[in-house]
């Protein structure tokens, strides 16, 4: 169990990583692809949600409505979270208004993936199903979001060393959060449905109001892009069903 967790942790830190290596490969990324990866992510993280974890946690002796509470802390926390901190997922590199610092992006980045440590840690812990998809689902968020940052830091003239060197401390924050889960399992082990509901209103927030938004904003005429973006979004959907379906069955 505490193989799974710790992998399937580290892996989604990577795929973040690889995309802000890109990144800094490339220089620059065409703002159509990034919005694809911002559609594919909001694709998956909303399925995620309603097909795998509010199911989930609704399965539980808890109360629906305590259930939707924690759903609905997940959101209220995430949002006072983003305000608090003024760090906003600007997944296309507009970056308009105040650039948050450097500090301020690392700790803001630490914060959140100390969350989805926990969150893939408590999904392991209900079924391996569930956290093969919750790790998926965090994957695939972190790429757009750290291909954001990343901009931010270059545009801020920092260091390309010191800007993996702050990735890589934050996202040791993911395996803090993994593992603190896991040695604490015994204790939270009866609240794992709303943790798990938490996470999914933490899931339905992000792609409600951050990466949906932004596709909103970045609207284009080419309706090429516009459909392009249509098919990413569907794809991410149908890639949690697919994968649901075929752990499930196995």
């Amino acid at each position: 169990m505490l193989f799974n967790i710790l992998l399937f942790t580290v892996l989604g830190s990577i795929f973040s990583l690889i995309g802000g290596l890109f990144l800094l490969t490339r220089k620059q990324l065409s703002e159509q692809v990034i919005l694809i990866l911002t559609s594919f992510a909001a694709g998956v993280l909303l399925a995620t949600a309603f097909f795998d974890l509010f199911p989930e946690s609704l399965e539980s002796d808890f109360k629906t409505s305590t259930i939707f509470s924690f759903a609905l802390a997940g959101i209220v926390i995430f949002f006072i979270f983003e305000r608090f901190f003024l760090w906003y997922h600007h997944h296309h590199g507009s970056h308009q208004g105040i650039h948050p610092s450097t500090i301020l992006i690392s700790v803001g980045d630490s914060i959140h993936n100390f969350i989805d440590g926990v969150a893939i840690a408590g999904a392991f812990l209900v079924s391996f199903p569930l956290g093969i998809i919750t790790s998926i689902a965090v994957a695939a968020h972190e790429i757009p979001q750290e291909i954001a940052d990343f901009s931010v830091m270059l545009a801020e003239k920092v260091n390309k060393k010191k800007i993996i060197i702050f990735n890589l401390l934050s996202a040791g924050a993911s395996l803090i959060g993994a593992i603190g889960t896991y040695f604490l399992a015994e204790t939270i082990t009866g609240y794992l449905p709303v943790i798990i509901a938490f996470t999914a209103g933490m899931f339905t927030y992000i792609a409600s109001s951050d990466l949906i938004p932004e596709l909103h904003r970045s609207s284009t005429d080419k309706k090429h892009e516009a459909w392009q973006q249509l098919s990413a979004f569907l794809a991410g959907i149908a890639l949690v069903f697919v994968v649901k379906s075929l752990l499930n069955e196995g």
